[in-house]
């Protein structure tokens, strides 16, 4: 019942951070050279850390996709002398939650611990960092359990077309093979598979690191050491190639559905390159908000959709802006038609002065409410911004590099990303092409 209820605790008490409370970053380095991003905060007895390695699913040998996958399931069933019951036993007594996910670019884990149990908690996490079992009755067990999940998303048509999409995207590109692997690839995968994979991924000169809550740098120093002191210098990753992705081609997909799924693919901008937050403006005022044009032409003005968006992808090796919505089956063309024009229309004329204004307003201020609201959100910034190369001033310096986005620069952006011709996907019944629509100005909102 005890352990049950600090669990609870660190639930409920992880969820809130004073309103009043300045968060400060600090750069810690630990004596064997591994550096995090700190923000102590002792209005909670918490301490929240996240962390990244750079390598992630696209790391996955062909033929074994989903490795990455299957070995992020595998951290917390067992280590170091522990199996999975009794490390499981032994997370519980010391009130702490740990958990690990890979996307394509890399593999993260976090822990959430009382400030008081800090040194059991972190001792278990430095085991599954450093001394993971993969043990063969675990493996059997989160393999099956990700097989299932793999054969009831079959039934679901969204499942393919996502992967087509990705491959029509990609081609032969890693970022087109499927994250959690398939029946085959995922049986193909065994202990001395994962060994392998955690020992080449799993570095210091890959490694990012956020923590927040009561703890002092003092005292972190000496948990990196710990935690991953004794991991190898450098990984053994495969290179990846950048890739952009394919456009100009439309992908069909016939589908006994109530609705179409409609997605248009652009090209992207890096986050790093001098025009990424003209692009991100730009973005916002087309289809980053409920008050954006896309919004307003095809939900509020003709009730085509419950919701359509846009957004800036960014990945490591491939970036994109990516249009989606679903509608009416009947509807779809009318739709896709109505999409096209608007998007046409700010690359033609970009937004008016009274847009920018209001978007980059909205943009600064609502930056802390995102991403700094929990010392979970913090964390998760803290590594997001050492993962994408940004400096530890960056938050204070974000708002006036928001601000000098001039209304040249967004028109500029939006010529840039939205003339190229892009691909198409649509997922529902065939339907008949709409009538020509007469292209018109969207006027600014008021």
């Amino acid at each position: 019942m005890l352990a049950r209820f600090l669990a609870l605790l660190v639930t409920a008490v992880l969820s809130v951070v004073p309103a009043h409370a300045e968060v400060v970053f600090q750069q810690v380095t630990s004596p064997k050279g591994i550096t995090a991003w700190l923000v102590e905060d002792y209005s909670v007895p918490v301490v929240t850390i996240r962390f990244s390695f750079a390598g992630g699913s696209a790391q996955d040998p062909a033929g074994k996709e989903g490795l990455a996958n299957l070995m992020t399931s595998l951290f917390d069933e067992g280590a170091g002398n522990l199996d999975s019951d009794a490390f499981q036993i032994r997370l519980d007594d010391a009130g702490a939650e740990m958990g690990f996910n890979a996307d394509m670019d890399g593999v993260y884990g976090f822990m959430r611990m009382l400030a008081d149990h800090q040194a059991e908690a972190f001792d278990l996490l430095e085991m599954s960092i450093e001394t993971p079992r993969f043990d063969e009755n675990p493996i059997e067990r989160m393999r099956s359990q990700i097989v299932s999940g793999i054969t009831a998303n079959a039934q679901n048509p969204e499942t393919e077309a996502n992967r087509q999409w990705a491959r029509t995207l990609y081609g032969d590109h890693p970022y087109a093979r499927p994250g959690d692997g398939t029946i085959a690839s995922l049986a193909s995968i065994g202990p001395s598979d994962l060994r392998a994979f955690h020992r080449a991924m799993f570095a210091r000169a890959n490694l990012h690191v956020g923590v927040v809550g009561a703890i002092a740098a003092s005292t972190l120093k000496t948990r990196l050491d710990e935690l991953f002191g004794d991991l190898p210098e450098q990984p053994v990753l495969a290179p990846i190639a950048d890739i952009q992705p394919s456009l100009g081609q439309k992908v069909t997909i016939d589908y006994d559905l109530p609705q179409t799924a409609i997605y248009l693919a652009y090209p992207g901008v890096d986050s790093n390159e001098s025009d990424f937050f003209a692009a991100y403006v730009m973005n916002y005022i087309l289809g980053g908000n409920s008050g954006s044009r896309l919004f307003a032409e095809v939900r509020e003005k003709r009730g085509l959709t419950y919701g359509v968006s846009s957004s800036l992808q960014g990945s490591e090796h491939a970036d994109s802006l990516i249009v989606g919505t679903a509608t009416r089956a009947d509807r779809a063309a009318e739709t896709l038609q109505v999409i096209e024009n608007v998007i046409a229309d700010m690359a033609r004329n970009g937004p008016t002065p009274a847009e920018l204004a209001s978007a980059k307003k909205y943009i600064i201020g609502s930056y802390a409410i995102e991403n700094m609201s929990s010392s979970i959100a913090i964390a998760s910034t803290l590594v997001a911004l050492q993962d994408n190369g940004r400096p530890i001033d960056y938050i204070a310096s974000r708002p006036a590099l928001i601000d000098a986005v001039t209304l040249d620069q967004v028109k500029a952006a939006a010529v840039k990303l939205l003339t190229a011709k892009p691909t198409i996907l649509l997922l529902g019944p065939a339907a008949e092409p709409a009538a020509p629509a007469t292209p018109r100005s969207t006027p600014a909102p008021t």
